[in-house]
C-alpha cells in the first residue's frame, strides 16, 4: 500500500462577479491579493491547502482552479459581468469537488473535508431556484466530501439568506448596517486568510479542524434574524 503524501484541505473562495460589484472591483482585486500573499508567506501552512478561486455570475468563471499557492506565479483576476445566480456557484461546485477531491487523492493524499468562502452583495436572481443544488451540494449522505460553507454578505444581501447558505449558524456573517462596503470586503478576505491559516496550522500540529474567523465589520446573520 502506497505511503500517504499528506493531509490536505481544499479550499474554494466564490466570489460574487456580479454587475453591482463594479464600484467595488479594487476591493475585490486587492482582497484576492492579499489572500494569495498571505499564504505565500506562511509556507509550511500553505502546504497544508489547495485554494481554488471561482467567480459567479450569470454563470461560474473559474479564475484559479485547485492550487498549492507556493507554487503559483501569477495572481487570479476577478472580473465584473451579469447578474447574481446563486445556482450557478451551487450547481458548479457540486461537480467540481468531487472531481478535485478524486484528484487529490489520485495524487496520495488524504482529505479533509472542502471549505467554501461564498461573498455576495445582493440577493439571488434566480429565485428559490438555487436551492436544489444547493441541497444536493451540503448532503452529506449522498456527497461525502460536501463541504462546510462560510456565506459572508454586503450590500443587498440579507441574513436569512446567509443563513440559508453557511451549512452552521456560526459560519453565517452580514456587514454591519454602517461598515463601507470597500472595507468589508478586504475584511472577509483577512478573515478568511487568517481562517486558512489556522486551519493549515492546526493539521500541522496534528489536530485538524476547521476554524472560522469572523470579518471585523461583520455580525453573525442568526443575530440579525
Amino acid at each position: 500500500m502506497a505511503e500517504t503524501r499528506g493531509v490536505l484541505l481544499p479550499a474554494y473562495v466564490v466570489a460574487d462577479e456580479s454587475a453591482s460589484m463594479g464600484p467595488y472591483y479594487q476591493d475585490l482585486s486587492g482582497g484576492l491579493a492579499a489572500l494569495c500573499n498571505g499564504l505565500r508567506a506562511e509556507p509550511m501552512i500553505a502546504a497544508k491547502v489547495r485554494l481554488a478561486i471561482l467567480g459567479f455570475s450569470d454563470d461560474v468563471q473559474l479564475r484559479q482552479g485547485l492550487s498549492d499557492m507556493r507554487m503559483v506565479e501569477r495572481l487570479p483576476q476577478l472580473a465584473v459581468r451579469g447578474a447574481t445566480n446563486y445556482g450557478a456557484a451551487f450547481a458548479d461546485l457540486l461537480q467540481r469537488i468531487p472531481h478535485d477531491v478524486q484528484m487529490l487523492k489520485n495524487d496520495g493524499y488524504k482529505v479533509h473535508r472542502p471549505v467554501a468562502f461564498f461573498l455576495s452583495d445582493g440577493q439571488p436572481t434566480d429565485g428559490r431556484h438555487w436551492h436544489g443544488p444547493h441541497q444536493m451540494l451540503v448532503d452529506r449522505n449522498t456527497l461525502p466530501f460536501a463541504p462546510n460553507i462560510i456565506a459572508c454578505g454586503i450590500g443587498s444581501a440579507r441574513a436569512d439568506t446567509m443563513l440559508q447558505v453557511a451549512t452552521r449558524q456560526e459560519f453565517a456573517f452580514v456587514a454591519l448596517p454602517s461598515a463601507d462596503i470597500g472595507r468589508a470586503i478586504a475584511e472577509f478576505f483577512h478573515a478568511l486568510t487568517a481562517s486558512l491559516v489556522a486551519s493549515g496550522r492546526a493539521m500541522a500540529d496534528g489536530n485538524p479542524q476547521l476554524i472560522v474567523n469572523r470579518p471585523d465589520q461583520f455580525r453573525l446573520a442568526i443575530d440579525e434574524v
